[in-house]
């Protein structure tokens, strides 16, 4: 049963009444971030119920150990985790000298909790009734500063309802914290000094073993009927905690208010030595201009961000707010800043996955951030794996691949393999592909070759390497095959032939030629530098070809599609629609033997090279595998239904589209897969926009210009979405019986509308 108690709503996620049921799962969705750092919404105040504290720092993990009773030559050393960062939300409340505890009271009434995405913040307000029978009123709102990102801001007010009350607002920072995901409650951190002064306090803090030097900081205000009023507090600290005590006897209706401002400054961007003083000079700015200014200035920051990457959907509020949350978080996560940062798959709601950097990025998140930002964000994350070069060579040499050859990490941190499942580290070496595919499709979309001179062909050079290698030459079939892997199908492990991976390693060494020769031809000093430096001969060349030009792909007669790997025939070939309901999520209900036995798909695979290499086949050909593995497909991957979406759209079946769009932009609020409390699908959340801008908008990169095969689900009024092509900005406003086009810039832009030349000029409207 798919959860169902937040509010249909076009700009807010709304939570409508206290249900501690609930709260695990709403702290992941109404999470804020802002890029550098990021928060649960946990409550500020003392919580004993069913609670997952989460505070992180982009940027910051620790090598967990891994504890295996085997070993293999290349195993990971260790399994990366996202740390929960020291607390800088808390704030104890007491009333009357009774600690406040929503879990603990009386009576929670008219609890409303809003995570506004069109202006970046978190509220919540209710009366309670606590145990001494005193009842309040509370109102909170907070937010992670865009425009300071060190920061974070809290405004936390009461207000006694039957009676005056002695309040007291305990702003606290707390460094011993641990993590949801740990093997034997491992501690993390080590506190090095806490420290306070006059309304300040810090906590400076390194990871074990890494060594990232972080210093949490706090300040705080406190207000009555928002006139500020000057406390001096009490002042508690030990070794890993500092709280100052704000009290005040509060006249019944009377308001008071307390400004907590609060975050991180990390070594990633100063000296260790002067991150107290760093700390200082950013309380110093935020406190100067104060929540209320800094509230504003967040609106205009996300004013600024909806400019570009706001879809708007008429007629239809759920697939509205669906889209407009997966956008948001989005650009929570990862907003471009900072190269040396990526997009783990949780971003920063949760602790699975290790939260470190997948073939997600290339293959789901670059589209969106290419459209909907400057085009130096999908820039910098190409830039990341090129910085990683040398540690993917390093990784393929561990596993015996020479010559600079490079098989990049399934998961990492830092460039190095930290991911600690056989079958994932060793086998699902397709994510090599989906790194090449990156920058094919940057250039495809930016036009922008110089990345490919300058670094992509050198990353391009190692991946063509590593297939070579990987490939071998069966006497038997007079083919190259590519034996034991595993798919993007993850319920397949070990299999041989695996289509998309043997497709998708001819494409990279067929690309990586093709550059090659471009180069050669028209930047001849370059072309040099790069055969220097790779130390790359023709010969070689040449035995890539060889690879390529004979790789085995298995192929059905019977069916004319082609296999998902060698045997997929002889499984017993029973679809979904017939699999018992109570089976369901088969990786909730059944063993792993029993998985691996299935014929049942996780996510698209055969499929996915359909997405990838749509120009390579027919329309007949993708209806063809289309009907043959959907009905196989349990999409138990956050990753399936967006593709599957945009291929339905394709084949013009607008009804199954939709209902994958749905299931994609509604993943999280409606918990299909039941796990939304242990965080968000951050990186499935681009997969959404692809759903309506590459599905429904049918937007494509045709012969260097821009396509669209524009449809409508009948359950919508309308839709628009903006492209960022070129630095030129495209408006396409779909409605039921008329597509438009608007664009913002100075020159004209020639377009391909249902395969026709269409010309937009600047500041016209042109239907279609």
């Amino acid at each position: 049963m798919n959860k169902d108690y937040i509010q249909p709503n076009n700009w807010s996620i709304i939570e409508e009444g206290f249900d501690a049921e609930n709260v695990k799962a709403s702290e992941s969705l109404f999470s804020i971030g802002n890029g550098a750092m990021g928060q649960r919404a946990n409550f500020e105040e003392q919580y004993s119920g069913p609670t997952f504290q989460g505070s992180y720092i982009a940027g910051v993990y620790y090598p967990d150990k891994t504890r295996v009773g085997w070993w293999k030559n290349g195993y990971p050393e260790y399994f990366a985790k996202v740390l929960n960062a020291p607390n800088w939300i808390g704030i104890n409340v007491l009333i009357n000298d009774e600690q406040f505890d929503l879990f603990a009271c009386k009576k929670v009434q008219n609890f409303r909790r809003e995570l506004n995405m069109k202006e970046g913040w978190l509220s919540r307000s209710f009366t309670a009734t606590l145990q001494n029978n005193i009842e309040i009123q509370v109102q909170t709102k907070r937010f992670l500063s865009l425009n300071l990102n060190e920061v974070g801001v809290i405004h936390y007010q009461i207000s006694p309802i039957n009676s005056d009350a002695i309040i007291t607002f305990q702003p606290y920072l707390d460094a011993a914290i641990t993590n949801e995901a740990t093997n034997w409650n491992d501690k993390f951190w080590d506190t090095l000094h806490v420290s306070h002064e006059n309304h300040q306090a810090f906590i400076q803090a390194k990871t074990m073993k890494t060594d990232f030097y972080i210093c949490a900081f706090m300040e705080s205000k406190v207000f009555i009927n928002n006139k500020y009023v000057l406390i001096e507090p009490n002042i508690e600290a030990d070794a890993n905690y500092a709280s100052f005590s704000y009290q005040y006897n509060v006249k019944q209706g009377e308001t008071y208010t307390i400004h907590k401002f609060g975050g991180y400054t990390v070594d990633r961007n100063y000296d260790k030595s002067e991150l107290v003083s760093a700390a200082k000079t950013v309380l110093k700015k935020a406190t100067e201009l104060g929540f209320n200014a800094m509230l504003e200035q967040q609106k205009t920051a996300w004013e600024n961000i909806w400019k570009t990457s706001d879809i708007t959907i008429t007629g239809d509020v759920k697939a509205q707010q669906g889209i407009r949350f997966n956008i948001f978080q989005l650009n929570q996560t990862y907003l471009g800043k900072d190269a040396r940062l990526n997009i783990g798959p949780k971003g920063f709601t949760g602790e699975k996955y290790g939260g470190g950097t997948y073939w997600d990025t290339e293959a789901f998140c670059i589209p969106f951030y290419m459209v909907t930002q400057d085009q130096n964000v999908a820039r910098n994350l190409l830039e990341y794996r090129y910085k990683h070069l040398e540690k993917a060579i390093e990784n393929a040499k561990k596993l015996g691949f020479k010559n600079g050859a490079a098989l990049y990490p399934m998961v990492t941190m830092n460039g190095e393999e930290c991911h600690n499942e056989w079958e994932i580290t060793f086998e699902e070496i397709h994510r090599n592909g989906a790194i090449a595919f990156a920058i094919y499709n940057y250039h495809r979309y930016t036009g922008d070759y110089s990345y490919i001179i300058e670094k992509g062909l050198e990353v391009l050079i190692a991946i063509a390497r590593f297939w070579q290698q990987r490939a071998t030459f069966s006497t038997t079939k007079n083919k190259y095959v590519i034996l034991g892997v595993t798919g993007p199908n993850e319920y397949e492990n070990n299999v041989n032939n695996n289509f998309y991976t043997n497709y998708i390693a001819k494409w990279c060494i067929d690309y990586t030629v093709e550059n090659i020769n471009r180069i050669k031809a028209e930047f001849d000093s370059d072309y040099t530098r790069i055969m220097y430096k790779a130390k790359l001969s023709n010969s070689e060349i040449e035995k890539w070809k060889d690879v390529a030009n004979n790789m085995y792909f298995p192929y059905s007669e019977e069916h004319k599609v082609y296999l998902q790997q060698d045997g997929f025939l002889d499984k017993e070939l029973i679809t979904v629609d017939n699999l018992d309901k109570s089976q369901r999520p088969i990786n909730q209900k059944w063993s792993w033997d029993r998985i691996l036995r299935s014929p049942y798909i996780k996510q698209a695979d055969v499929l996915q090279g359909f997405y990838f290499f749509e120009d390579h086949f027919t329309q007949e050909e993708l209806e063809r595998h289309f009907d043959f593995y959907e009905p196989f497909t349990v999409h138990e991957s956050s990753l399936s239904p967006c593709v599957h979406s945009v291929q339905a759209a394709k084949l013009g079946r607008m009804e199954q589209a939709y209902q994958f769009y749905l299931q994609t932009s509604r993943l999280d609020l409606d918990d299909y897969n039941h796990e939304v409390e242990e965080g968000l699908h951050i990186t499935s959340m681009a997969g959404t926009w692809m759903s309506i801008v590459e599905g429904f908008g049918g937007m494509r990169i045709k012969n260097d210009k821009l396509s669209f095969n524009p449809q409508i689900p009948k359950q919508w009024e309308a839709y628009s979405f903006k492209i960022n092509f070129r630095n030129q900005i495209l408006k396409v406003n779909v409605y039921q019986n008329e597509t438009t086009f608007e664009l913002e810039g100075k020159h004209d832009l020639e377009i391909l509308v249902n395969k026709k030349k269409v010309t937009i000029s600047p500041n016209s409207l042109v239907k279609v």
